[in-house]
């Protein structure tokens, strides 16, 4: 068994065979494949010299309050058939997160396929995100859109640009390469876009890129939307309501900081009416992404709160480090920490016996530094533990906006 870089005119056919073997990958679609793994890292697991497991990451940055932190998201995780239950995918994961922290990534994230596996690798879990379903002719938006742009394929660099500028909240990332929104346009079926090109040099403002099977009258997923004001999001609602004559049904995701229901005629009836029919109207809430500190010092010189500063010893464990090899460039975050929260705050190695101590697992204190859950509430349901005053004052000072990604990963 053997761990290293991708080489795509080595490795391209056999790692087009272990997607297909998990049904992620269709004939005709092996030059998106191509593209998707080349805009970030990639690294194989070889058993017998050929390449049986598989792992992507990306570069970009996260928000958190008022400042950008580097982040690398793990975009894909896969292992062939002849190869499950060897602990490979948990092992090349490790490694290749370790690689990313090493080049300076203070943030991880994925998205998970099931609750439980990427904890051991010191995972903790998001906020709910909503997945809204709707008639689009029942929005309550006043605005009438003007004439849009028609979005295609080829307009992906503008597209991407206008993601990377869009308004963006507490938690939400930015995924760098290009070659990325390119290959998740090309994936998506009937794929179209509609927005407006309002910057000053005609750049791409705000913009939606939608797919669907059913193009006469859906439903249609919306698969981001990207806007840098209140202005420009209601002209894209309005411009979804005026394809409510025909389009019956749409899909989104719920923007942060908005409630969706809010702009909903009639919520409750229209989900009684059309309950189990395939225009089923509602609204689905599950956590389905995760991130973990890879550097605490480094994320908590980003982190500046309001209110009072609170100081606390930190026993901070990390999972991580049993499923790395001893050459690996980094090896977790665990260990003893002296910690500050407040306008200013910071981490350094050590204790201060004058402190109260709290213990925790790293995924239970990045939930606690995005403000996920309070630390009074991980109490109870996660790895997290101290002296009920301690926990009390960390829900008052990390009192934060709801986070949220805001890029599917």
């Amino acid at each position: 068994m053997r761990f290293r870089e991708y080489e795509p005119q080595k490795d391209r056919k056999a790692a087009h065979r272990i997607w297909m073997e998990i049904g992620w990958l269709e004939k005709g679609k092996e030059e998106i494949h191509d593209l998707f793994v080349g805009a970030g890292r990639a690294l194989v697991a070889d058993i017998e010299g050929e390449p049986e497991c598989m792992v992507t990451t990306v570069p970009g940055t996260m928000r958190y309050l008022q400042s950008d932190l580097l982040i690398s998201v793990v975009t894909s995780v896969t292992t062939s058939r002849v190869a499950r239950k060897r602990g490979l995918a948990k092992r090349l994961a490790a490694r290749a997160i370790a690689v990313d922290a090493a080049g300076g990534a203070l943030v991880s994230g994925l998205s998970m396929f099931e609750q439980g596996f990427y904890d051991l690798l010191g995972f903790g879990t998001g906020v709910y995100e909503h997945q809204v379903s709707f008639d689009p002719a029942l929005l309550n938006v006043d605005v009438r859109p003007r004439l849009p742009r028609r979005l295609t394929l080829d307009d992906w660099a503008m597209i991407h640009a206008s993601r990377l500028a869009r308004h963006r909240g507490h938690g939400a990332c930015n995924l760098t390469p290009p070659e990325l929104t390119r290959a998740e346009m090309q994936w998506t079926a009937n794929g179209f876009g509609l927005g407006y090109c309002d910057g000053p040099n005609g750049e791409l403002t705000h913009h939606f890129w939608c797919h669907v099977k059913d193009v006469e009258h859906g439903p249609y997923q919306i698969s981001w939307m990207a806007y840098q004001t209140p202005e420009q999001f209601l002209e894209l609602m309005g411009l979804l309501k005026s394809l409510g004559d025909q389009v019956w049904l749409v899909k989104m995701q719920e923007p942060h900081g908005i409630q969706l229901q809010s702009l909903l005629s009639q919520p409750f009836k229209r989900d009684q009416v059309s309950r189990d029919s395939k225009f089923e109207s509602g609204i689905r809430a599950s956590a389905y992404w995760q991130m973990r500190i890879c550097n605490l010092p480094g994320c908590l010189e980003h982190t500046h709160l309001m209110g009072p500063t609170v100081r606390f010893n930190l026993r901070l464990s990390d999972p991580i480090e049993r499923f790395l090899d001893d050459d690996a460039p980094w090896h977790g975050v665990a260990g003893e920490y002296v910690v500050t929260l407040g306008p200013e705050s910071g981490a350094r190695r050590g204790q201060d016996d004058t402190l109260p101590t709290l213990t925790a697992s790293v995924g239970a204190f990045t939930r606690l530094w995005l403000g996920v859950c309070p630390a009074t509430g991980l109490a109870i349901t996660d790895d997290l533990r101290g002296p009920h005053e301690l926990l009390e004052e960390l829900d008052r000072v990390l009192c934060l906006p709801t986070p949220g990604p805001d890029w599917g990963f």
